[in-house]
């Protein structure tokens, strides 16, 4: 890693550290230790066990793709891909940093940086997909819990759909509208020019423009690839099943009884949208508030809340940063063009 993402990695942690100190400020440090003498192993080793599960499968979905492009493209360098993406994701805002740094990945395997970006791209919109069917679900379910406990956190969940959904939209109307938008995109970005230089206006004009170009070209293979599609939709949806699942076995975890499985579930997809609405890498504050409003109603306020946060992050951010950091270290396999 550069120097500026170990500075980054080290903020990171001590913002960590230091939302967590805040939260102890009504909770005695002795409670957060009697609970967690007293945490169920089994339980949490479930819950463990799920987020491993989320990165192989997403690992499987990058050796579908690779497949048919590549010999040798062996599972070391697939389960090396989304490692290396959640540290680029834990140490940017919003994300930013997950797909470059999986071309970086797949680069480093061999893989030709133009095929490496076609199977992100495809990636990208069947984890996007997915993730607005299950938000569409989740709104059914609990939103009016979250519209119920705190409004304001509400207009946060739907802004983040919009966000997930306009993305879904414009990359449709480049498939199957290919001209119309990439005039209608040009227009849209003009005012643009009030702001900007000429030159770094119209640099950002012909990258633009070479996505949408680079996006319809990987559209039309997607349209002759309906088994694949499907059968990538359907482990991608598996694989976010096991991350909504994650906080429904740290509570159990620390005796919590009585959840309603599909309630947590749906609850944990909002705040994933909420998570993505935060300009702090990994979303952090919001991450944890959005956990401490959702879920006190299922564990309380004390302690136990206290630690199920705790837990829930160290398995859902701060464990796929040091997996990544793991990965980077380790060489990855050379692929060999298919015959």
């Amino acid at each position: 890693m550069s120097r500026k993402n170990w500075i980054v990695f080290i903020l990171m942690l001590a913002c960590g550290v230091g939302i967590f100190a805040y939260s102890l400020r009504d909770v005695k440090l002795s409670s957060i230790i009697g609970d967690l003498e007293h945490l169920n192993w089994g339980w949490f080793a479930i819950a463990f066990l799920c987020i491993c599960l989320y990165l192989f499968l997403e690992a499987v979905v990058v050796k579908i793709f690779m497949n048919d492009r590549h010999d040798g493209f062996t599972w070391k360098d697939a389960i090396r891909i989304p490692l290396v993406e959640q540290l680029g994701n834990g140490l940017t805002p919003f994300s930013t940093g997950g797909q470059p740094a999986q071309l970086l990945a797949m680069m480093q395997s061999g893989v030709d940086g133009g095929q490496a970006s076609s199977v992100l791209l495809m990636k990208f919109v069947v984890f996007q997909s997915m993730i607005v069917i299950n938000f569409i679900i989740s709104l059914l379910v609990g939103f009016h819990y979250i519209a119920t406990k705190l409004h304001a956190l509400s207009l946060l969940v739907v802004f983040g759909f919009l966000i997930h959904l306009s993305v879904i939209v414009g990359l449709l109307l480049v498939m199957y509208w290919y001209g119309f938008t990439k005039k209608a995109t040009n227009i849209l970005i003009r005012p643009a020019h009030w702001f900007m230089k000429q030159g770094r206006y119209q640099k950002m004009q012909v990258t633009l423009n070479e996505k949408i170009d680079t996006f319809y070209q990987e559209s039309l293979k997607i349209k002759n690839e309906y088994g694949k599609m499907a059968k990538v939709s359907l482990i991608t949806l598996l694989q976010l099943a096991f991350y909504y699942l994650i906080p429904y076995f740290i509570m159990l975890s620390l005796g919590v009884k009585g959840l309603n499985i599909i309630m947590v579930i749906s609850l944990n997809v909002l705040i994933f949208m909420v998570i993505s609405l935060f300009p702090i890498p990994g979303g952090t504050g919001g991450a944890e508030y959005s956990f401490s409003v959702l879920f006190s109603s299922f564990v309380g306020s004390g302690s136990k809340l206290v630690l199920a946060m705790l837990l829930w992050r160290i398995l859902t951010y701060y464990f796929g940063m040091f997996a990544g950091m793991f990965a980077l270290m380790v060489k990855p396999d050379r692929v060999h063009e298919p015959d």
